[in-house]
């Protein structure tokens, strides 16, 4: 499937699903999109910023499976989709998002105490804080640096009202990421 087309229908499919957040997944993926197309980002990192919970699209776990304790893994499940149809710009920071939440959590001091309860129990599933080891591996990733910012967008876009661009706005950046 085309994968613009793959994209609208998972979205159409468990786009209206809770975010856990006050925001369902498309509202939160449209707003993350926004804040880094408002902060001048690539194409490549806007799409990856409106995509990087795509993961939670295509599994068919139930919406509460946090709750339950269980970590869908879904920055992986995301990035190797997106992989199959763009380049490392935009599946990298889609698999480093959840990590660059465990190194901010670690490395930036009041970081962990902006988090939501949400957030906060996402982090103790997904490994919690990083040790020392774990940040010094993180540093060295060609994309963290994309993975931090797309964090601080993803943290942003959990705003119930925020109206920003529907998802047809975007399709010209990921028309201009799909890899040929």
């Amino acid at each position: 499937m085309n994968p613009i087309r793959a994209i609208q229908a998972a979205f159409d499919k468990r786009g209206q699903d809770s975010y856990g957040e006050g925001v369902n997944q498309l509202d939160h993926a449209l707003q993350c999109g926004y804040c880094a197309e408002r902060d001048g980002a690539t194409p490549a990192l806007i799409v990856a910023t409106l995509l990087h919970d795509i993961g939670h699209l295509l599994h068919d776990l139930p919406d509460d499976i946090a709750d339950q304790g269980i970590d869908t893994q879904h920055e992986s499940l995301g990035s190797a989709w997106l992989s199959q149809h763009f380049g490392p710009e935009v599946s990298e920071p889609v698999r480093l998002h959840v990590p660059a939440k465990r190194y901010l959590a670690t490395v930036e001091k009041g970081y962990y105490d902006l988090l939501s309860e949400a957030s906060i129990l996402s982090l103790k599933l997904q490994g919690g804080l990083m040790s020392e080891t774990e940040v010094k591996a993180f540093e060295k990733e060609p994309y963290y640096r994309d993975g931090i910012q797309l964090r601080r967008w993803d943290d942003e876009g959990k705003i119930a009202g925020w109206e920003v661009p529907d998802l047809g706005h975007f399709q010209k950046y990921i028309e201009a990421c799909v890899a040929r």
